[in-house]
């Protein structure tokens, strides 16, 4: 009841938490990628639609909490897309991002490089702004764009580390500590850019202050893409920074050093962590709802509105 009584009053299709903060987004992206929602079955959803519904039409039961609403749109937003109404694939969910991408990240051969940029590929495409159809020739063509580009920058990455053996020990030290970052940074951007290009040249629609559409905007999309590809910068930025320190310390540790089997599963339980943590606060740096001005758009569109800020969905 204290939790409950505690909860603000619920708003439909509106976000739980002040989008308008960091923390506030934070705390919507925790939910939205809570692993939880991946074993929502099929009545449990039908169930949150449902109620969900009844309180769009004013037919909610008598009895029901603001905190049951909530969660409700929390289970429906992480399993639904917002502009197709359907399901996204349980994988490419923004929830199973870090369980299904954590196994396949920890690995560094060419086969798991591809598993990677495919799952990566993947999740930008469930979670991009679909206000416009995408053919399947153009998602083929931006796959393959996409992870191509994407693995020939991990493998070259590969290459590099390796001849740096032959070179001084500052050199090699620089090179391994120093690259990696920009080339995964690299691949995360070619990859978003590729996978999503479609809406650069169809545009995306922009919305009014009352969620009315306006028209299709490039400019907006440009916006939406670099807002995407920027966290993806940042989201590889600890996963590089916190695993070796952690793991240096735990090396020490008598258990690790009189059983080196143990290695591998807790550097891997460490990358899960520190993806757990590096994903919505890199996804928490733009709402996904996300706005701009009215002037910096199409001529056509400032015209046929008189906002001053208008509303797209940047994705994820």
């Amino acid at each position: 009841m204290a939790e409950s009584a505690a909860c603000h009053a619920f708003q439909l299709g509106r976000p739980r938490y002040d989008q308008s903060s960091f923390f506030g987004r934070l705390k919507h992206f925790v939910e939205i990628i809570d692993p939880s929602t991946l074993f929502v079955s099929e009545r449990r959803l039908t169930e949150c639609i449902k109620l969900l519904d009844e309180f769009k039409h004013g037919t909610l039961p008598p009895g029901v909490s603001d905190l049951q609403l909530w969660e409700a749109q929390k289970v429906k937003q992480a399993i639904i897309h917002p502009d197709t109404g359907e399901k996204i694939f349980m994988p490419f969910r923004m929830s199973g991002y870090v369980p299904f991408g954590t196994p396949i990240t920890v690995v560094s051969t060419i086969f798991w490089q591809w598993l990677n940029q495919s799952h990566n590929s993947c999740v930008n495409y469930s979670n991009r702004n679909a206000t416009k159809p995408t053919p399947s020739s153009t998602f083929l063509q931006g796959y393959f764009g996409a992870v191509t580009s994407a693995v020939s920058l991990a493998v070259g990455l590969n290459v590099l580390i390796q001849k740096a053996n032959r070179l001084s020990p500052a050199t090699r030290m620089i090179i391994q500590r120093l690259i990696p970052f920009p080339a995964v940074a690299s691949a995360n951007i070619c990859n978003v850019g590729l996978m999503r290009h479609n809406e650069l040249s169809e545009g995306i629609d922009v919305l009014d202050e009352n969620g009315n559409i306006l028209g299709s905007s490039k400019i907006a999309a440009k916006h939406a893409i670099m807002e995407t590809a920027f966290t993806r910068v940042v989201l590889p930025m600890p996963i590089f920074v916190l695993p070796p320190i952690i793991m240096s310390y735990l090396e020490k540790l008598p258990l690790l050093q009189t059983n080196r089997r143990l290695l591998l599963p807790i550097h891997s339980l460490v990358c899960l962590a520190t993806f757990s943590l590096s994903l919505p606060l890199a996804i928490s740096l733009f709402p996904q709802m996300s706005q701009i001005e009215v002037s910096q758009l199409e001529p056509e569109i400032a015209m046929a509105t008189d906002c001053k800020v208008v509303t797209y969905n940047k994705g994820l």
